[in-house]
């Protein structure tokens, strides 16, 4: 990134600091008509706290100031993992969850003893995500897709992030598989739709 630019193509910044999520976002927008660039690139670029409520409040609150950062079109995320039994939570708060300090693996330990006892069978969970697309002149889109599967017993697998090494995709046989078809079909199907030429 960026991608190969066009002076047919306009600009979209993918709203992140993150230099292997904004990796992981371009990657799954596919043929995007747009000339892709990570806001990480940007000497000085920050974001929003996400103080917003659901996650398309926070996918906006980034996108939004990374529109006005930049001048141009933004797309952010917002995403999290739900879990049956404990009434929908981590859920919005899944990137905060047992409060800050914690890195991903506590996060993870801290879901685990939080559901201990709790049978395999009633271990599922959705893992969300919104999409927000927003324009410089303040015009905004979202969209939003999510995949069910289950939490396993332990962290098994090393690939991905945040709660990948929980999250048991139903069509894989390992958390560590799980995490990339997860994250995209979840995320296609809100990014595809933020993505295309006729978002506004």
């Amino acid at each position: 990134m960026p991608s190969a630019s066009s002076p047919s193509r306009p600009r979209l910044v993918l709203a992140t600091l993150n230099r292997a999520k904004a990796r992981e976002l371009a990657g799954l927008l596919g043929d995007t008509p747009y000339e892709l660039h990570a806001l990480a690139e940007l000497p000085g670029a920050a974001l929003p706290e996400e103080t917003g409520d659901t996650y398309r409040a926070n996918a906006l609150l980034k996108a939004r100031a990374a529109a006005r950062l930049t001048g141009a079109c933004a797309l952010a995320d917002d995403s999290g993992i739900e879990v049956a039994a404990l009434g929908g939570a981590p859920g919005v708060h899944s990137a905060r969850f047992g409060g800050p300090g914690l890195d991903d693996a506590a996060r993870c330990a801290l879901l685990l003893d939080a559901l201990r006892g709790v049978p395999p069978e009633a271990r599922a969970a959705r893992f969300r995500c919104v999409v927000a697309l927003v324009d410089p002149e303040g015009r905004e889109h979202t969209a939003e897709g999510f995949v069910d599967g289950v939490i396993t017993d332990a962290p098994r697998g090393t690939n991905g992030f945040g709660y990948d090494p929980l999250f048991l995709y139903p069509r894989s046989v390992a958390p560590s598989r799980s995490s990339r078809p997860r994250r995209r079909r979840a995320w296609t199907t809100a990014g595809g739709r933020c993505g295309r030429p006729d978002a506004f």
